[in-house]
């Protein structure tokens, strides 16, 4: 489809609130199923597997996400959502169907094979659908998704498990899937660029086997012991031959355009910097808040739904200001917030208010949307319709791999920093943060202990804070033109 074509696609809103559903329904699905977990392990069993509930449905998700945007460009947007969408319902009756922790793993890897397709060809779908001066300010309403879902997810999560069975937060999201898909069968045209190429299937399987040793390497560091460096060793290889068949390949995964577009480059590594960053705050200032402060879980949901919140404000903000500025200033305001509200986290101390941690948390939002936003829709215009499907799935793929990369760095310069101030104290973190553990220690005791793991958080913090610098020179690179 051509850029001239974008103004006779009719029914665009209902296209457009078709992949805001999708996106909704993917979107809800983490933070419902958090809530319902503690409930789930008391039903199943198996606390020791339950990390890899969540582990799987990152990695197949992670895994397939640049498939999916690949085949969405040889086979077409609307066949390979349905697909993707139809794998994602197929897996979540499943796993409401689990009768043990071990089912419920394997159900939630089918699962996330299913979520790969949904956010990157949603937001292709958007792009093919929308002028690039309109995708600049539809994206407020597609980020608005993921506010909305972080604030009803818990609560309906938290709702369903008192009321009803557990297994109703995985088959609640069934009809919105049905719904979307009935919408954009009805309404999306079955666009498809003609193309004789055919997925690089070994491409593939190097990819997946690549990312695949990498992410368990990353999430599972702790439990792997020495076998974390096999795993690396495996990642390190495969990539390596990706590499080498990615250059002689007729048709490679990723096409030679993406890796020859500064803007392309640039908006990748800049989404690897935001999900490595962002993960300072959703992994860390919850534990800041309950284990430092004494705080309560919902209020550090609370603080944490801040971010949600000026995540979709500043993407809306973002949208505007690109059309008035340019992709460069629209970034490195992004880029100066979020460094700000990494800064900010450096403040907190044992005395801190609730509403200086929500106010942090506000503020990384904000510099977030307002960066990734930049990106997304920089990208999506520099990219051809026939590579547009992989270039966002790049995007997504980039931040899911920096939110992984996050996750390990932050959690070994926590556990470092543990080690020195806190030899002998066996998981210290736990005792302060399990309100039974907390009022068995002492006041010394307990003073000490917290003292030293603030300390520690902090250089968390001052890692996010260097990471989240990184935006800024990413920012720099941008052109200085607006959306056309």
């Amino acid at each position: 489809m051509s850029e001239a074509q974008h103004q006779t696609v009719v029914h665009r809103h209902w296209i457009l609130i078709a992949c805001m559903l999708a996106m909704f329904m993917a979107a809800i699905e983490v933070t419902i199923v958090a809530t319902a977990m503690p409930t789930i392990i008391a039903q199943l069993g198996g606390f020791s597997q339950f990390g890899w509930v969540f582990s799987i449905y990152l990695l197949t998700q992670a895994v397939s996400v640049p498939i999916y945007g690949r085949l969405a460009d040889l086979w077409g947007r609307k066949r390979m959502f349905l697909i993707g969408t139809s794998l994602f319902l197929l897996g979540s009756v499943l796993c409401g169907m689990a009768q043990s922790m071990a089912w419920l793993i394997l159900f939630r890897a089918f699962q996330g094979l299913g979520a790969g397709a949904i956010m990157p060809i949603t937001s292709t779908i958007v792009a093919d659908i929308y002028s690039p001066r309109e995708r600049a300010g539809i994206q407020g309403w597609l980020s608005s998704v993921w506010g909305v879902a972080a604030i009803i997810g818990p609560l309906t999560g938290a709702w369903i498990v008192q009321h009803f069975s557990w297994s109703l937060v995985f088959w609640v999201n069934v009809p919105l899937g049905i719904i979307s898909m009935l919408m954009l069968i009805r309404w999306l045209p079955a666009h498809q660029q003609p193309s004789a190429q055919r997925l690089n299937v070994s491409g593939s399987a190097w990819l997946m086997l690549s990312v695949s040793a990498l992410l368990v390497a990353l999430l599972q560091a702790e439990a792997l012991g020495y076998w974390l460096l096999l795993f690396l060793a495996v990642a390190l290889i495969a990539g390596f031959i990706l590499l080498r068949h990615e250059k002689k390949a007729e048709a490679p995964l990723f096409p030679l355009a993406i890796w020859q577009s500064r803007v392309i480059v640039a908006g990748n590594a800049g989404n690897l910097i935001i999900g490595a960053a962002m993960m300072g705050i959703s992994a860390f200032l919850p534990t800041w808040i309950q284990g430092i402060n004494g705080g309560s879980p919902l209020q550090a949901g609370s603080a944490l739904a801040m971010m949600s919140i000026g995540w979709p404000l500043a993407s809306t903000l973002s949208g505007r200001l690109m059309l008035r500025t340019s992709y460069r200033f629209t970034a490195q305001l992004g880029a100066l917030l979020l460094i700000a509200g990494t800064a900010l986290l450096l403040t907190l101390h044992a005395n801190s208010s609730l509403l200086q941690a929500g106010f942090a948390a506000f503020v990384i939002g904000t510099g977030m949307g307002m960066t990734s936003t930049t990106f997304l829709v920089s990208v999506q215009n520099s990219a051809d319709f026939a590579i547009r499907g992989i270039c966002t799935a790049s995007i997504m793929f980039s931040r899911m791999l920096g939110s992984a990369l996050g996750t390990a760095i932050m959690g070994a310069v926590l556990n470092y920093n543990l080690l020195l101030r806190l030899p002998d104290a066996r998981d210290p973190v736990q005792q302060i943060m399990s309100p039974e553990q907390r009022q068995a220690l002492d006041g010394g005791t307990l003073q000490q202990m917290t003292l030293q793991i603030a300390a520690s958080l902090h250089w968390v913090f001052i890692v996010s804070l260097v990471i989240a610098t990184g935006s800024l020179f990413i920012a720099w690179s941008m052109p200085r033109r607006r959306p056309e």
